[in-house]
């Protein structure tokens, strides 16, 4: 089934040196912009990240120092990038948890605020695990009857996410689902916005889940020893607390955070 667009989907995936938001760069990127009238357009570029590649992550992606070492970096190519991405929603494999945080980390590293705001993600991940839970690799033999050839390639796992999100609307469209509090609904829609709906389930505040809502919608810390307290009553009790995030290796989306809770309190 073909996605019913309203506007372009940029459908990516990351290759990194590591798993860390805050400290890993970004060793390929590739995207594929698909486009309201089904046109598509990919754009695969590896980058030099300025940082050695973990040995964990090149035996996964096969990408090695050596073979970025005449790339550009992600500060060559940042502003043609947000310029590709410009007025898109966003789809990946796990791109909630990980891709995008890192890629809005890369860019405000570059003095680029990538905003999320107005735009509709879809991660094909969670409507897989919520429906049929397994790898991308399983999801793609599952739902195209194919082997994927080359995973861990940025542009193969892009384009097979791609192929995917399509199966994925063909199997479930119009079929029910049962919410863990036992509502029954029909959620995956040839709608972006649906899809959004139903695979961006998430109570983070930042991106990497650092801080979360309560069920207050208060904004609590969802690590170490203060976790679970409310974030403006620990900085209250605790002024120096703030600048021990803000002098630490947080993710700078999470420190922006801090510091609009910090200027909302008035201090």
């Amino acid at each position: 089934m073909e996605l019913s667009l309203t506007r372009p989907l940029a459908i990516f995936d990351l290759e990194t040196t590591g798993l860390n938001v805050a400290t890993d760069r970004i060793v390929e990127i590739s995207v594929a912009k698909i486009m309201p009238d089904g046109k598509e357009e990919v754009l695969t570029q590896r980058l030099n990240p300025g940082i050695p590649i973990s040995n964990e992550s090149t035996m996964i992606h096969g990408i090695t120092d050596l073979d970025v070492r005449d790339c550009p970096s992600f500060t060559d190519i940042a502003p043609d990038l947000e310029k590709f991405l410009d007025q898109t929603d966003l789809a990946g494999y796990n791109a909630i948890k990980f891709d995008i945080p890192l890629l809005v980390e890369e860019f405000l590293r570059v003095g680029i605020d990538f905003s999320l705001m107005d735009r509709h993600i879809i991660d094909v991940q969670n409507i897989f695990h919520k429906m049929e839970p397994r790898t991308l690799k399983a999801a793609y033999k599952f739902y195209c009857h194919k082997n994927l050839e080359m995973a861990h390639s940025a542009e193969a796992d892009t384009l097979a996410t791609y192929e995917v999100l399509k199966a994925q609307l063909d199997i479930y469209e119009g079929q029910e689902y049962t919410d863990p509090d036992g509502t029954t609904s029909n959620p995956v829609k040839n709608n972006v916005k649906a899809l959004h709906d139903f695979s961006f389930y998430t109570r983070n505040v930042d991106l990497v889940g650092h801080i979360v809502f309560n069920e207050k919608q208060e904004e609590v810390l969802n690590f170490g020893k203060y976790k679970g307290r409310s974030i403006e009553d620990v900085f209250r009790k605790e002024p120096s607390y703030y600048d021990w995030m803000m002098k630490s290796q947080f993710p700078l989306s999470t420190k922006r955070v801090i510091q609009a809770i910090k200027k909302r309190m008035g201090k």
